[in-house]
């Protein structure tokens, strides 16, 4: 089958995304914008770019298979920024607290080269600084030690030139989909987790144990069926909502939401059926307004209604 699939960081080399080149013609741009963004002027837009190239997979035994997929090279202004924005915090923190160290050398606390050392690789580690962090101890026998610490700026450059890239892996042909066709399908998966959501707890789908495959299967294609009318209501509800697909009434403060499947089945679940009789056909009861909203925006004729079948 296919799949996409994000790269783990260790399998990419930080001098592979080094040596890319955004400017370069081969690097697409996406014509994609995120949900959070839609309302943004254009310059402060997330926006992404992606190369191609092929990736190797090798298993661990010798005698294993090596197959060769699509790699698609993403960078993310977003991301990019996140990962800058965090860099600067780190190297914040690490200064003052190398400043105070420096400034404690030769003290009470701080009157040997080991225990300074001790305490520099400490927060080199706790900062996550260690690749940039330098420091040397000055002072001989005899004398208090003095500490004088800098940030390698190459070691920063370096780590900069690879901000904002991250990878997927795909089978899917290029003849099917093209590398920004194919972050577009990847940023989708967020819509596949809600149903996951859905699946376990709305529609509260329990381990049930069978004897037969067939079983299996028939069991897994109602509880998709299950949730395909599941997604079908909430879809069905936010169209005939408009563009907003937004309403009142399904919390008790009367904030407008958007409605999901869940609130709509809620709601709907109290409806109660009169049977009546030969006379007086059954009827449906309304309780709440939002019922009947509900009822509305479905499309349902509640007043057809059918002698319950016993």
């Amino acid at each position: 089958m296919d799949f996409i699939a994000p790269v783990p960081a260790a399998q990419v080399k930080d001098e592979v995304y080094a040596a890319l080149d955004l400017a370069q013609a081969q690097a697409q741009a996406v014509d994609w914008v995120p949900e959070r963004d839609a309302d943004k002027p254009a310059a402060e837009r997330e926006s992404y770019r992606v190369l191609e190239d092929i990736h190797t997979m090798a298993g661990r035994r010798k005698r294993d298979p090596v197959h060769r997929v699509r790699r698609i090279l993403v960078h993310s202004t977003a991301v990019a920024a996140g990962q800058r924005r965090a860099r600067e915090k780190r190297l914040a923190r690490a200064g003052e607290e190398m400043d105070k160290l420096a400034s404690a050398a030769g003290g009470q606390h701080y009157r040997t080269h080991q225990k300074i050392t001790a305490r520099s690789g400490v927060i080199a580690a706790k900062r996550h600084v260690t690749s940039c962090l330098r420091w040397r101890i000055n002072g001989g026998e005899g004398e208090p030690p003095a500490l004088q610490w800098h940030f390698d700026q190459d070691a920063l450059d370096a780590e900069a030139a690879v901000d904002g890239w991250w990878a997927l892996l795909t089978s899917i042909p290029a003849e099917q989909a093209g590398p920004d066709q194919i972050l577009v399908h990847y940023k989708g998966q967020g819509a596949v987790e809600r149903r996951y959501h859905d699946f376990k707890g709305p529609l509260a789908v329990a381990p049930v144990f069978v004897q037969h495959y067939r079983r299996v299967a028939a069991l897994i294609q109602v509880i998709c069926l299950a949730l395909l009318v599941f997604c079908l209501i909430e879809r069905q509800v936010r169209h005939a909502l408009g563009p907003e697909e937004t309403m009142v009434g399904l919390y008790p403060d009367n904030r407008r939401v958007r409605p999901t499947g869940r609130m709509i089945l809620y709601h709907l679940g109290e409806l109660t059926l009169r049977i009546g009789n030969v006379a007086d056909p059954p009827t449906v009861q309304i309780n709440r307004g939002v019922q009947l909203h509900l009822l509305d925006l479905l499309d349902t004729d509640i007043t057809q209604t059918r002698w319950p079948q016993t």
